[in-house]
């Protein structure tokens, strides 16, 4: 075999290799905790726990035998998909500090099922 036979040779075995390689991909489901970013998980629960430290929110759950604590420990408890739900409750509602009884009263059955939960 001559020298050009040898490079052309090469070059068939080398074009063959590159063409015939394979990469291997995974695919599968992924849940909103592993699509969230811890900074925006984090500070969806520092907004329900500003939430809860409001003098209103606190007079309500203690007028149903909620302790302040016990609603921290929770909160600080929760799911990533809790939390997320949470915040997008509290920021659902109307601005000015104006809740009606209605909003507080669906607020605070959240907060209560999730305490049963």
């Amino acid at each position: 075999m001559n020298a050009k036979q040898t490079i052309k040779m090469c070059v068939v075995v080398l074009g063959a290799a590159l063409c015939l390689q394979t990469t291997t991909v995974m695919a599968g489901l992924v849940t909103v905790d592993q699509m969230a970013p811890q900074s925006q998980i984090e500070a969806e629960k520092i907004k329900i726990q500003t939430f809860m430290d409001r003098t209103e929110v606190k007079d309500r759950l203690q007028a149903m035998g909620v302790e302040g604590s016990m609603a921290k420990v929770r909160v600080a408890a929760m799911t990533n998909q809790e939390v997320h739900a949470m915040a997008q409750t509290i920021d659902s509602m109307p601005a000015g500090g104006s809740l009606s009884s209605t909003d507080l009263i669906l607020i605070l059955l959240i907060v209560l099922l999730i305490l049963i939960i």
